[in-house]
């Protein structure tokens, strides 16, 4: 055997001995390019082989020409460019020998396609091919014709095809039939002239006769309404002919397959079947008898014949069958879900999933070997089966099914247990019917899967809580019990956390006790022990330990005996290192130490959350979500668009496009400022202060912490114009935030230096002994229509947020004047920047027509410089109409005074 060097060395001989010869044979060619270590050594070679080629082109050598056409071929599907021999091609196929020929039409398929212009010249031998006595060459030109047809030679060749289909060989009406699927697909106008000869092509003996016309007879129904009526009245009979008889038939050597005769030809009869009898009774009442026999009698124990079971299940279900006949193709799918091989389990699942909407009940008599397969060790089967599962609940066996999933669950992979998590709190929401049973399954969910639990679950489940008065003793003391055995599960943790901050007192005193239900004991420090043990085992999640804090503060209140307690688990936090955990530390500790009178009230025990309202809001959030992905794909850069309620923060070019300005200045008067504690700025990574050069003085560094901590604004926003304000020393350590409810504090006129060194802030001090936080109400401002056209009016409600005369809560109503209706409505605004937007999602994004109905939502605006400067807003709505994008756009101005 030659060795790689040996024929790389023969070959480089070769070339050097005549550089421009192509007579080098293709397994000489092929075995250099095998033998290439880099690809440009594989380039080289190919480069050298192609220019040898043009030299015999250009020479006119048709002894080479078939040869250079092989290599060409192997060189095309390497990858490189051989459009210089396509000519070639053409000289080979219209030469009078077969080999010629074969190589000729080989490269045409292979080197062309039908958007080459070179084609259309081929067209002549073409026809002259199929009109040859030898039917070999006849062959080859129906094949070609096949692979590379355009719609031209469709129509140009289309009759000379017809005729073949009458041929006697059965190979030129095998291939004739194949080659007319093309044109038919290319030219649909011409399925008419091929009805009637793909019917009489039905009644050949020869099985590759059959599945040709077949075939045709399928892609005729896809082409052609008239052809699919066509075949319903003259092939029916046929067909069910031809599947009997190949059912019935005894071994042939040619046609057998593991045992089954010829399975190909029954699934496209099958396929063809199912075309037929989709939506008429007639054809699928006639088809019924040998569906069934071929559903009973068919072997299922080899893979050919699970092919032709999954078939006829396929064709039972897409006809108009007799419920029996569903009935057996569902327990053939049953069957199915018993093999040991995944791939039929899974093609069952998939094809059960279907039959729910044909027939749920006999589908439901295999729910527990679906539920089997929940636990499959196949992941794809998993999450199939665990759809399925989820499709087959109803009000009758969600119990016994969300038992099976829940034990299941405790053993379910890590990887698994997301998607049966979320399968789980579906089923119980949608179809709980008693809340007591809703709170057991969700807190066993909690306590074997709480880390996969999504935080709408949980709020859900608390809005649930708080709405069942006569379950909160029930629920806390059971998700104090879990708390204790599954400590480790976040959402579990949360939702206990709340529950013992809200509703301490009935785990201590055992309120509420159902009939049967053990008592717990549980002592107040017990209960303060169970919180803290979960804030030091989640300190690092800032939302479980926020909680944590809260319940702590609650529990000062309910249970005056721990406050000592409380305070010190408290203080510990002022260090944190995460800033919402800091924060609240300081501003609890501050409410146990100093405000005992107000304690009680504004740690009263929330009022009862609005199911309804809760509802309605995260169903609108979920379509928002959806509504945004399905946008998201199709936006253009530069042309954003945001569904209703998702805020977006408003740029410059945007103020400047709506001719919103926050004072009248221009861009270029703004100037940046730093203060002269640069260490603090870097430390909180703040940078530069930006402030506007028009009157207002630079701000300092106590400025920037209270802003950063949201105490208020600065003295040089409330103090009164023209006032110059004096620099401000401060050394802050501990600042109460909650010192925002004072009613009674006053800023005089000129701000005085001011010195804060080793003391704390408290604005809670302005309050009175006898101030009630739950005093406070809201102000409510009438109504104005913002906007109106002729076609669109837009009103705004106002409400003042109690203790913050600066936010207002803005209920903006939507109402369509037109008879169209308005699809894909956004609403957006602009302020200036001395106001803070928040938009809400909205109620929908679909306006009725008429006024007959609304969209609403929700806006929350602050006012920085209220008093000194009105509220100012650009509104944009933008909706289509029929399909056609419509906008709108104004500037809202007669906001109520003092907002």
């Amino acid at each position: 055997m030659d060795t790689v060097e040996k024929i790389v060395e023969d070959f480089a001989s070769d070339i050097a001995m005549s550089p421009f010869s192509s007579g080098t044979r293709l397994r000489d060619m092929i075995r250099a390019i095998r033998a290439c270590k880099t690809a440009a050594e594989e380039r080289a070679v190919v480069r050298r082989e192609c220019a040898a080629i043009r030299t015999a082109i250009s020479e006119n050598e048709p002894e080479l020409r078939h040869r250079n056409m092989a290599k060409l071929m192997f060189i095309h599907m390497l990858g490189y460019p051989t459009h210089f021999a396509q000519m070639e091609c053409l000289k080979l196929i219209a030469a009078a020998g077969y080999p010629e020929k074969r190589v000729g039409y080989l490269g045409l398929m292979l080197l062309l396609d039908e958007r080459q212009e070179v084609l259309m010249l081929v067209t002549n031998s073409l026809k002259q091919d199929l009109n040859h006595p030898n039917q070999f060459i006849v062959g080859l030109a129906l094949c070609a014709l096949g692979n590379i047809c355009s719609a031209e030679m469709a129509r140009d060749l289309s009759p000379e095809v017809e005729r073949l289909m009458r041929s006697r060989e059965v190979n030129t009406k095998k291939k004739a039939a194949l080659c007319s699927i093309r044109i038919v697909r290319k030219v649909p106008d011409l399925a008419e002239n091929f009805m009637a000869l793909a019917a009489s092509l039905l009644k050949e003996k020869h099985h590759g006769v059959l599945i040709s016309a077949i075939q045709l007879c399928t892609e005729l129904c896809k082409a052609s309404k008239d052809a699919l009526e066509y075949l319903r009245k003259n092939c029916i009979e046929g067909l069910v002919r031809i599947l009997r008889d190949v059912s019935n038939s005894s071994y042939a050597p040619e046609y057998d397959v593991s045992g089954i005769a010829d399975p190909f030809l029954h699934i496209r009869v099958l396929k063809l079947m199912r075309i037929l009898g989709q939506g008429d009774a007639d054809c699928s009442e006639y088809m019924n008898d040998i569906l069934a026999q071929v559903a009973t009698k068919t072997e299922s124990n080899k893979n050919a014949g699970n092919a032709i079971l999954y078939e006829c299940v396929q064709t039972i279900m897409g006809i108009e069958a007799t419920s029996g006949l569903r009935v057996l193709a569902i327990n053939i799918l049953g069957r199915f879900l018993s093999n040991r091989d995944n791939n039929i389990r899974y093609v069952a699942l998939n094809m059960l999933m279907r039959a729910i909407a044909v027939d749920v009940l006999a589908v439901q008599r295999h729910r527990t070997t679906i539920l089997e397969c929940v636990k499959d060790a196949d992941a794809s089967i998993r999450k199939r089966a665990l759809e399925l599962v989820f499709l087959l609940v109803n009000d009758t066996n969600v119990e016994p099914l969300t038992k099976e999933l829940i034990d299941y669950l405790s053993i379910a992979d890590p990887d698994f247990k997301g998607d049966l998590t979320a399968k789980i709190c579906s089923i119980v929401e949608k179809f709980s019917q008693e809340k007591l049973w809703y709170l057991d399954q969700m807190i066993k969910v909690l306590s074997l899967a709480g880390n996969h639990v999504k935080d709408d679950v949980c709020h859900a489940l608390i809005v649930v809580l708080s709405n069942a008065s006569e379950l909160q003793g029930y629920s806390v003391r059971s998700l104090y019990k879990a708390l204790q055995a599954y400590g480790k599960q976040g959402s579990l943790v949360r939702v206990a956390v709340w529950c013992i901050g809200e509703y301490g007192e009935m785990l201590v005193n055992n309120v509420g006790m159902l009939d049967g239900e053990e008592p717990v004991t549980v002592t107040e420090s017990g209960a303060v022990d169970a919180v803290e043990i979960a804030l030091n085992c989640h300190s690092a999640d800032a939302t479980t330990g926020a909680m944590c804090l809260v319940a702590l503060l609650k529990l000062s209140s309910r249970f005056p005996s721990t406050s000592e307690r409380v305070k010190q688990i408290v203080a510990r936090n002022k260090e944190n290192v995460v800033l919402e955990l800091q924060q609240r530390s300081i501003e609890f500790s501050s409410i146990i130490q100093r405000h005992q009178s107000i304690r009680s009230s504004l740690l009263e025990r929330m009022p009862v959350l609005d199911e309804a309202s809760y509802l309605v809001k995260r169903a609108t959030a979920t379509q928002a979500t959806i509504s945004a992905d399905k946008l998201a794909p199709t936006v253009a850069p530069g042309g954003l668009k945001l569904p209703n309620g998702v805020a977006k923060p408003t740029s410059a070019p945007l103020a400047d496009l709506l001719d919103l300005s926050s004072d009248g200045a221009p861009a270029s008067t703004t100037t940046s400022t730093t203060t002269s504690n640069g260490f603090l700025q870097d430390l909180l990574g703040i940078g530069g202060v930006s402030t506007a050069t028009t009157g207002v003085p630079s701000i300092a560094s106590t400025d920037i912490l209270m802003d950063l901590l949201s105490i208020g604004s600065s003295p040089s926003q409330n103090g009164t114009p023209g006032q110059e304000s004096k620099p401000v020393h401060a050394v802050p350590e501990a600042i109460d935030l909650l010192g925002s409810l004072s009613s009674t504090t006053s800023v005089s006129a000129e701000t005085k230096p001011t010195h804060l060194v080793s003391q704390d802030m408290d604005l809670l001090d302005g309050l009175s002994s006898s101030t009630s936080v739950s005093g406070l109400e809201k102000t409510v401002h009438p109504s104005i229509t913002a906007f109106q056209s002729a076609t669109l009016k837009i009103t705004f409600d106002f409400k003042r947020q109690p203790g913050n005369p600066r936010e207002t809560t803005i209920h903006a109503t939507f109402t369509n004047l037109t008879s169209s209706t308005y699809t894909d409505f956004i609403f957006q605004a602009a302020v200036p920047k001395f106001i803070q937007l928040k938009l809400d999602p909205a109620s929908g994004n679909t306006v009725p027509a008429n006024g007959n109905g609304s969209v609403t939502q929700g806006l929350n605006v602050t006012n920085n410089q209220q008093g000194q400067k009105p509220l100012a807003m650009r509104i944009r709505m933008s909706y289509k109409v029929n399909g056609e994008d419509r906008l709108e756009q104004g500037q809202v101005s007669n906001f109520p005074s003092g907002l």
